[in-house]
């Protein structure tokens, strides 16, 4: 167990937001929110998966919905206990403890403002080592854990609990769900107990948010490239390095839909970049060859920080670099590739580690 602190939220929003691959909600009202809880309710005790009893009940929190939307629906906190409180009372049994359903922006950050209120500890792990657009793409799906009963919340006092057969169902209508309420939700999720989430989770996520966090600050400060040091840190690659020259998004369906086109520059002179995101970015190419493809992780970097640059936040002009990660071993496996691969999100692709991509762009 450790506390967790301010310098640590700041450190965490940074390592989340590129974990995140342009998804997962605005890291930046994700961290006012945690750091307005710590300031008022004191530090936030972080747990290892290891020092959850296997019978203690966990419940993740979450935002679902178009990140867009937060940029003018901005969440109260309000929501994400009412959530809470509400499967609480729905289970009949007292929850021990919260954790993050994926590494992304606001996800990340909710589950650690909503401990601070509740003063409940937070479980460093989560379910996808990233971030995904649908609720079954954790690897609980990939374990057979169900996504329900789970509630969500709105900012008017909404609260609907969800029963269904399977989580793909939970995903539809819980979907349709945060369309009526206005884009965007606050969930509690996949209640489990703690022997479930030392099998099934992806566990320290907290810790190398932290890490990424704390590696970009500090490169800046001692005037080190902080991309190359974040790339060391996570076995990453520099995709290509660009300005965005062209952004076609649109909110449908609930997602973040769209493509975003980067002209090189430097070694990637004469080129072009496109970036396919649905909330998060899944396919990277450029006319001659596919550079990264989900489930492995794309995320856009600004050239001069190294800071993320969420998808909504993807602006005409920015000069960034993109660069690719390799996804948890766990969205390697057959099942993994079939819930998060490129043909699941209607690409005519088979999936392609990044290292064999690698390979076959130096040969």
């Amino acid at each position: 167990m450790r506390l967790i602190g301010k310098q640590e939220i700041e450190d965490i929003a940074i390592g989340a937001a590129l974990l995140g691959t342009g998804g997962g909600g605005d890291p930046y009202i994700g961290k006012l929110m945690a750091l307005q809880a710590i300031e008022e309710n004191g530090p936030i005790k972080l747990l290892s998966p290891d020092e959850v009893p296997d019978d203690a009940l966990v419940v993740p929190s979450a935002m679902m919905g178009a990140p867009t939307v937060m940029v003018e629906k901005i969440p109260s906190g309000e929501e994400a206990v009412g959530a809470f409180e509400s499967l609480q009372a729905y289970m009949g049994k007292e929850i021990f403890a919260t954790m993050p359903i994926e590494a992304g922006g606001v996800n990340s950050l909710l589950p650690l403002a909503l401990a601070a209120q509740l003063n409940l500890p937070v479980v460093d792990a989560d379910g996808m080592g990233r971030a995904f657009p649908e609720l079954q793409m954790v690897t609980f799906y990939l374990d057979g854990v169900s996504a329900t009963p789970m509630v969500l919340a709105d900012e008017k006092g909404n609260n609907t609990v969800l029963n269904t057969i399977n989580n793909v169902w939970a995903e539809r209508i819980a979907r349709g769900a945060t369309i009526e309420m206005g884009g965007s939700v606050m969930l509690s999720i996949y209640p489990m107990d703690g022997k479930i989430i030392k099998q099934s989770a992806i566990h320290n996520i907290l810790q190398l948010e932290e890490k990424i966090g704390r590696t970009i600050r500090e490169a800046k400060q001692n005037n080190h490239e902080p991309i190359a040091e974040v790339l060391k840190l996570t076995n990453g690659h520099t995709l290509f390095n660009g300005k965005v020259t062209d952004i076609d998004r649109k909110t449908e369906t609930g997602f973040a839909r769209g493509t975003a086109t980067i002209e090189g520059i430097n070694s990637n002179q004469n080129e072009e970049l496109y970036l396919k995101f649905q909330n998060e970015h899944l396919i990277a190419e450029t006319r001659k060859r596919t550079l990264c493809m989900t489930p492995d992780l794309i995320a856009v970097l600004d050239s001069d920080t190294g800071l993320p640059i969420t998808t909504e936040g993807l602006r005409y002009g920015a000069r960034c670099v993109v660069v690719g990660l390799p996804c948890d071993p766990k969205w390697r496996t057959k099942k993994g590739i079939e819930t998060t691969g490129p043909r699941y999100f209607g690409y005519d692709m088979d999936f392609t580690p990044i290292e064999e991509l690698m390979n076959k762009g130096e040969q």
